[in-house]
């Protein structure tokens, strides 16, 4: 016998403020329960409170503050610093407010003065008196001190939930984790829970990162998000999940504007496709890159290029040098070159960026140059295999081609890699430096093509006034990519004989 599934009544959410925070909850916060927004001093917790309160004010929601310990001149001075008016919350203030002086006759009140069910009981009161629909309760260290004992400390807790359930208040406890590292007894009782993190680096700025600890009910985005605090609030980076931004889309190709470095792609780069151009430094990846870009926007495409090495004024004025000016496609809007500071940037801040320009601009080329920086950017390598193969995996998914540069360490012979991102591209356009005749020359290859019957020649390559030239196969030489090949024959190079046709 087979039985009838329970329907599960839909439950309604409350918006956190945060676009970023409510597509990691799957639509927000159901309505009505109690929540643990954890994190050290400094992590963004009383922002987020703020923020939660505003989003219900602007859907007609009165909101509550409560502190203990902050005052309500600090609250205001946070929401000012981020061009925002508390008019309309109410704040309740028990670090020394009017009320709690009189009372107890003093002028002048620490938290840890007051009995804990004198101020639940002032809590309570100011609730019945507010009838708000959100509270946020600033911070659980006071409670515990209050109560000085575990079990009397989780009563408290649970008799607070309940009352705020009876009465239909969404609500967020804030826990700055003074006490230790994390609260299990506070994680049962509560719906919820918020961890927010804060990782202080050597050099640059510190990461921040959320994570959902616990959401009973619902689903939710696991793992951990990016986050940055800003001057107008806290914006989180959902951590990509390629597989959720599939796109149908019509392959075609996309030739790279020069005839003999297409012949060696095996007709060229496509969309939904990543070529990693890997080489020494110096030896023309980036230029390569830009010549793709060119050739893209020339066919009407838009394209968009991350720069974490080199600065946006030497990339223009090189590309002028060589006869591939990129000022009109800026000016037009339809080329965004955007320069990013490794050290102030998070990978999930960095995969938001490429969706927005994916997604809004309708890029359908796209280069990051380079890896080696990016990496810089990220805790480990094995974070960035991960994310940088879900970003990969998103470009592909919605059908850009995509140009990843790489710089190998050495000038010659084997050289070594930082990250080995060969297994996650489509395409390998591997650059290497060789002497001949007492003068230092460039070659490139194709090592490696999913889509293309490529060529396994070894061509030569350099920068001319022309931009790219890419030669004939240097079949007279041996050992060209040990950096000191063998000449035997009576091959001309590039700079023996004019450009071929069609370059």
């Amino acid at each position: 016998m087979v039985k009838e599934a329970i329907a599960v009544p839909l439950q309604p959410f409350a918006s956190t403020g945060i676009p970023g925070l409510d597509e990691v909850l799957c639509g927000g916060l159901p309505q009505h329960h109690l929540y643990v927004v954890e994190g050290s001093p400094g992590a963004g917790k009383t922002t987020l409170g703020i923020q939660f309160l505003l989003a219900g004010l602007a859907a007609g929601q009165r909101g509550l503050y409560v502190t203990l310990s902050e005052t309500g001149a600090e609250l205001q001075m946070v929401a000012q610093s981020h061009g925002w008016t508390l008019d309309g919350v109410a704040i309740f203030e028990l670090s020394n407010g009017p009320t709690m002086a009189e009372e107890l006759e003093q002028s002048i009140l620490h938290p840890s003065e007051v009995e804990l069910s004198e101020t639940t009981q002032r809590v309570l009161k100011e609730v019945e008196r507010v009838r708000p629909a959100r509270i946020v309760f600033d911070s659980l260290s006071e409670m515990r001190l209050l109560a000085q004992d575990p079990l009397r400390y989780r009563r408290q807790i649970l008799a607070l939930k309940h009352f705020f359930a009876g009465i239909g208040c969404t609500v967020l406890l804030l826990d700055d984790m003074s006490s230790k590292a994390s609260d299990l007894q506070l994680h049962s009782i509560a719906h919820g829970v918020l961890a927010l993190m804060q990782n202080p680096d050597d050099y640059g700025e510190g990461k921040r990162r959320i994570r959902v600890v616990k959401l009973r009910g619902v689903r939710f985005r696991g793992g951990e998000h990016d986050f940055r605090l800003n001057t107008g609030g806290i914006e989180v980076f959902p951590r990509l999940i390629a597989s959720e931004h599939g796109k149908g889309f019509v392959p075609t190709g996309a030739p790279s504007g020069n005839t003999q470095l297409d012949k060696l792609l095996g007709g060229g780069l496509a969309h939904g496709t990543n070529t990693l151009l890997l080489g020494p430094s110096g030896v023309g990846k980036t230029t390569t890159a830009m010549s793709c870009l060119i050739a893209a926007l020339k066919r009407g495409e838009k394209a968009s290029y991350y720069l974490f090495d080199e600065g946006l004024s030497t990339l223009l004025a090189r590309c002028d040098a060589l006869s591939m000016p990129l000022a009109p496609y800026i000016a037009s809007g339809q080329l965004e070159i955007v320069a990013l500071d490794p050290a102030a940037l998070s990978p999930g801040e960095f995969a938001t960026i490429v969706r927005r320009a994916v997604e809004v601009r309708g890029v359908t080329m796209l280069g990051i140059d380079s890896l080696n920086a990016y990496l810089q950017a990220m805790p480990g390598g094995k974070f960035l295999i991960l994310q940088m193969h879900e970003l990969l995996m998103y470009l592909n998914q919605r059908g850009v081609a995509s140009l990843v540069v790489l710089s190998q360490h050495g000038l010659f012979g084997t050289s070594r890699n930082d990250v080995d991102l060969s297994y996650l591209s489509d395409a390998i356009m591997l650059f290497s430096f060789f002497e001949a005749s007492g003068s230092l020359l460039k070659a490139v290859s194709v090592v490696k093509s999913r889509t293309n019957d490529h060529e396994v020649t070894i061509r030569e390559f350099r920068l001319g006034p022309a931009g790219i030239e890419v030669g004939a196969a240097l079949t007279d030489f041996d050992g060209v990519m040990m950096g000191v090949p063998t000449y035997r024959g009576k091959q001309s190079l590039l700079g023996d004989s004019p450009l071929i046709e069609g370059q």
